[in-house]
């Protein structure tokens, strides 16, 4: 592992916590997007260009407004709780899991994983068959192609959302028309 992916996950992380510990909720929207903004670049690192991008598209900056737009209809603070023990745990646990369910995964790189053997020659192999001189285009246009438009729909999706959110209803105050 690079120093600067380590440097990445320990910003991370560290962003994280910080978003949990806030109670100025306009301060922890802020640092979601700085969060984003991190996973991106880590994505961007371990060539997951398209992910990296639909993560700033999305995860910053869509959601991003969402939040701001949201607080404008909220108050400022949190409320406090008491009793944090139980969602604690569940997120120990939650973690605890996925830090297990990785924990069989080949090593990042790995030559010799599985992906490699199997799934990448046949990609390569489609590309020829295609006639597509691009082995990503492949892959995002033919063989992910649902998933591809789940995710265009998902954008423009949010697009809408936004439009419409920005955009608001103009009230008519007293001694206007209506146009």
């Amino acid at each position: 592992m690079s120093a600067l992916v380590l440097l990445l996950l320990l910003l991370l992380a560290g962003t994280a916590v910080a978003i949990a510990k806030l109670e100025d909720l306009f301060a922890a929207a802020m640092l979601t997007a700085v969060y984003g903004l991190l996973a991106a670049g880590l994505y961007t690192l371990m060539d997951a260009v398209d992910v990296a991008f639909t993560e700033a598209a999305v995860g910053v900056g869509v959601t991003t407004v969402l939040f701001l737009g949201t607080l404008s209809l909220t108050e400022q603070r949190e409320r406090q709780r008491k009793g944090v023990v139980a969602p604690l745990l569940v997120v120990l646990l939650t973690g605890g899991a996925l830090i297990y369910g990785t924990s069989d995964m080949p090593v990042y790189g790995d030559p010799e994983a599985p992906i490699h053997r199997h799934v990448a020659p046949e990609y390569i192999e489609g590309a020829d068959k295609l006639h597509i001189p691009n082995v990503v285009t492949v892959v995002l246009a033919s063989y992910r192609g649902y998933d591809t438009l789940g995710e265009t729909v998902v954008v423009f999706t949010a697009a809408v959302g936004i439009v419409m959110l920005l955009g608001g209803r103009r009230r008519i105050g007293r001694g206007e028309k209506s146009p």
